[in-house]
C-alpha cells in the first residue's frame, strides 16, 4: 500500500538500497524500490500457483517498479511474463530490474496504459494487475477489462490485487486512512467497492470466479473471460 511504500526499508531479510517509491513520485532514472512487494510477493504466488493456466504468456499491467515482474518470472519459469506500464520512469525502473535478474522468460517492458483503446500486447494467456485500481481514475480499470476481454481467451484469468471495500464486510480503519490518503492526492483515486468492480467486469465480458483474503487488509480477485 502507498502508506506503508513510505516506511522503513525492511523485509524477507533482504538489504534495500533503492529508494521507496510510490506511483507518481521518484526521479526518472531511478531503480524505484516498493517495500511492500518483499512483504506480499509469496503470498501472491502462493495464489497464482491456484489461479494460473499451466504455460502461456503473462500480461503484468501496471507493473510498477518491476520487483513482483522478476520475483514471478522466477517463480514460473514456464510463462513468458510481459512487464508494462504507462510510466516511462516505471519502464526505467522494470527495465533494470529485468537486467539484473537475467532470466529468459520475462521480456522487455512495454509502455501500456490500461485507459487506452489500443494496447500494444494482442493476446495474452493471462493478465495480472497489482495495486492499480485504486491507484488510477476509473477509467483505467475500465480499460483493463476491456483490454482483458480483447485479448484473453475464454475461460483465461484476468487477476487482480490491491485494497477494497466490501458490502456488508466492515472496512479495516487502515484501509479507510489509506482511501482518504489517496483522495487527498488525487480525487479521482482511491478504493473500489468490489461489487461495483463485478459489475463493471461482468459489462466487459469478465465472470467473476473467486476472491482471496490476502495479508494486509487485501484481497485477490479472479475473473474468467466468458
Amino acid at each position: 500500500m502507498a502508506d506503508r511504500a513510505r516506511a522503513a526499508r525492511a523485509g524477507a531479510g533482504e538489504k534495500v538500497t533503492s529508494q521507496p517509491w510510490t506511483p507518481g513520485e521518484g526521479a526518472p532514472t531511478d531503480k524505484r524500490h516498493a517495500p511492500a512487494t518483499l512483504r506480499n510477493r509469496d503470498a501472491i504466488v502462493a495464489v497464482l500457483a491456484d489461479w494460473l493456466p499451466a504455460t502461456g504468456t503473462m500480461l503484468e499491467v501496471a507493473s510498477g517498479s518491476g520487483e513482483h515482474a522478476v520475483h514471478f518470472a522466477a517463480a514460473f519459469p514456464q510463462f513468458d511474463w510481459q512487464p508494462s506500464d504507462p510510466d516511462p520512469a516505471g519502464l526505467t525502473s522494470i527495465a533494470a530490474y529485468r537486467a539484473e535478474a537475467c532470466l529468459a522468460n520475462i521480456a522487455q517492458p512495454v509502455a501500456l496504459d490500461a485507459a487506452a483503446t489500443q494496447w500494444p500486447v494482442d493476446r495474452a494467456d493471462a493478465i495480472l494487475c497489482i495495486n492499480m485500481v485504486h491507484i488510477s481514475p476509473w477509467e483505467a480499470t475500465l480499460g483493463l477489462f476491456a483490454g482483458a476481454a480483447r485479448l484473453l481467451a475464454p475461460g483465461a484469468p484476468l487477476i487482480l490485487y490491491g485494497p477494497y471495500i466490501e458490502p456488508d464486510v466492515p472496512t479495516a480503519t487502515s484501509n479507510l486512512a489509506f482511501d482518504d490518503s489517496l483522495r487527498s492526492r488525487n480525487p479521482a483515486w482511491g478504493l473500489r467497492d468490489t461489487g461495483v468492480v463485478k459489475a463493471a467486469a461482468a459489462d466487459a465480458g469478465l465472470a467473476f470466479a473467486e476472491r482471496r483474503a490476502m495479508p494486509a487488509n487485501n484481497l485477490m480477485l479472479l475473473f474468467r473471460r466468458t
